[in-house]
């Protein structure tokens, strides 16, 4: 692996509608270096040595760039070597990794044309869909450089007796951290997690998803040169169910973003083990419009929620409960802010949304839209392919009178997709809302923001946006960030975000004596004065 590389500043990214192939500033050089830091076991042998893979561009189906592909025993030497340099790392002082993570902040800031470039290039999604990931791992970075030392702070806790017994609570990394992140957001998924890994204390391996790769090993190699040692972060790429299943069966903890179906089998695998797991999974989210709603806003924020990505996005909106005092109007608000938005392929800004990420991605949200058309739906914008554009673009889509028996109602479609309910009471909306086996992400619309803060508290979802679609809650890195129910086990983002890779030791330091009866007394006559005591605390108040 070559260690020693240096990326240079890219120039200004190019303008092109009919852009799909590679970036101009990207050189044959610059792929080998990067694909240089996908994990080899340097004791493989050439027969053994799987095809590369190549990921399709969705601007025009055209390659992208070899990356190479790795093997079980490539996972496992990668984790035999994260563990090897994690126990140093786990001695260095936290200073050090903070100045490490803050260099990666400045130069991830100083490149993001690169990294939006090869993002646009592997997903295909819009310029400043693109710069979100950036600006969300930029302000990650910085959160965590700043705030893991308070997270991780050793705990004082009352001892046994009294001032005889002294016991503190540190947090200890978990070892080899173990990350599988999703094609949709391949900046933020893939490193917003890696980075409080490391600050606490842990090496990392990561599967980079095969569609998405080089943007994380672009990463990978702009982290080293902010400072961070080699062998402390490995990045391997493959299928999942051979890969994947390698990950999970070399490391101390594993973290997973991608749909609840692979999800569970990454938690049966983990509880095998008996290591932890934390799982962001699918979200089928639904938004609110109050009778006092600010309806432009609400319409504006809806169109955001819905179609951000390409509606590719987690915690984007799917389904719209609208007040009915109000529904027509918000409805007219919601198509004419639809049928503005400006699909295309380019390196600049000029877009609003990009394709879909692959064919087989464009084919199931076509299913859903086709499926609830011949099932009575009516389509109020899109509902059509845009083969004119490119082979993966599909128009931003609104939906109406849709019912259960619809395959769009309560599965997730994970496209530019959103069914418009109307409701006759909040009570109404809330059942609505929570109808399904999801709970990722809600929206609430309304000028009471305290009526709506207690309607929050009643939507089974991990967070809740009042007067914002969806990205208040994801960008407020200090609070925690996850689902409920079918959408996933514990939090990326705040305190828990970071201690997650830690375990809670407790070190109970014991003074003059030990516990217990001494040499000269016996047991029943220790117990009977240790009953005593106890009587004494609870008349006094001891806790």
């Amino acid at each position: 692996m070559n260690t020693e590389q240096d990326q240079t500043e890219a120039p200004p990214p190019r303008s092109s509608p009919d852009a799909g192939s590679r970036p101009a500033w990207v050189s044959g050089e610059l792929l080998d270096q990067w694909c240089a830091w996908v994990h080899r076991d340097e004791s493989r042998q050439a027969p053994n040595e799987p095809r590369p893979l190549t990921a399709l561009a969705p601007w025009d189906l055209t390659p992208v760039a070899p990356v190479p592909a790795c093997t079980p025993e490539d996972v496992r030497s990668a984790a035999t070597a994260a563990l090897a340099a994690q126990r140093a790392w786990a001695r260095t002082p936290p200073a050090h990794r903070t100045g490490i993570v803050l260099a990666f902040h400045d130069l991830l800031l100083r490149r993001q044309d690169q990294v939006l470039d090869l993002i646009q290039w592997e997903t295909g999604k819009a310029r400043y869909h693109a710069w979100q990931e950036v600006a969300q791992v930029a302000a990650i970075a910085r959160h965590y450089a700043r705030r893991a030392a308070r997270y991780l702070t050793t705990r004082r806790v009352r001892g046994m007796v009294p001032g005889l017994t002294k016991v503190r609570e540190p947090r200890v990394p978990k070892g080899v951290v173990g990350i599988i992140s999703p094609w949709n957001y391949p900046l933020y998924l893939g490193v917003g997690d890696v980075l409080p890994a490391l600050l606490a204390g842990n090496a990392v391996v990561s599967k980079a998803d095969s569609q998405t790769a080089l943007t994380l090993l672009w990463t990978r190699a702009l982290l080293h040169e902010a400072g961070l040692p080699a062998d402390l972060w490995h990045i391997v790429v493959g299928d999942g169910p051979v890969v994947g299943t390698a990950l999970i069966d070399a490391v101390d903890f594993v973290c997973f973003t991608g749909s609840t179906a692979t999800g569970r089998t990454v938690a049966e695998r983990a509880a095998r083990r008996l290591v932890g797991a934390s799982l962001e999974l699918g979200g089928k989210n639904p938004l609110i419009v109050r009778e006092d709603a600010d309806i432009a806003a609400a319409a504006a924020g809806t169109v955001v929620a819905a179609f951000a990505n390409t509606g590719q996005m987690c915690i984007h909106i799917e389904r719209a409960y609208v007040h009915e005092k109000v529904y027509d109007a918000f409805r007219e608000e919601l198509l004419r802010a639809t049928r503005a938005l400006r699909l295309g392929r380019t390196y600049d800004w000029a877009a609003d949304l990009g394709p879909l990420v692959s064919p087989a991605q464009l084919a199931a949200v076509a299913a859903h839209v086709d499926d609830a058309l011949a099932k009575g739906a009516k389509v109020l914008a899109g509902g059509r392919a845009r083969p004119d554009i490119g082979p993966l673009f599909y128009e931003p889509t609104i939906l109406e009178g849709v019912t259960a028996d619809m395959d769009v109602c309560e599965r997730e479609t994970f496209g530019p997709v959103l069914s418009l309910y109307p409701c006759a009471t909040d009570d109404e909306a809330l059942k609505l809302a929570n109808q399904g086996t999801y709970g990722l992400s809600a929206s609430i619309w309304s000028k009471d923001t305290r009526e709506a803060a207690r309607m929050a508290r009643l939507i089974r979802c991990g967070s809740v946006n009042i007067n914002d679609g969806a990205a208040a809650a994801a960008g407020s890195i200090e609070a925690g960030m996850g689902g409920a129910g079918d959408s996933g086990l514990g939090r990326r983002h705040g305190a828990e975000g970071i201690r997650k890779y830690t375990e809670s030791q407790t070190v109970a330091v014991q003074r003059l004596m030990p516990l217990g009866p001494s040499p000269k007394q016996s047991a029943e006559s220790f117990a009977r004065r240790t009953n005593r005591q106890l009587s004494l605390l609870r008349r006094i108040g001891v806790r």
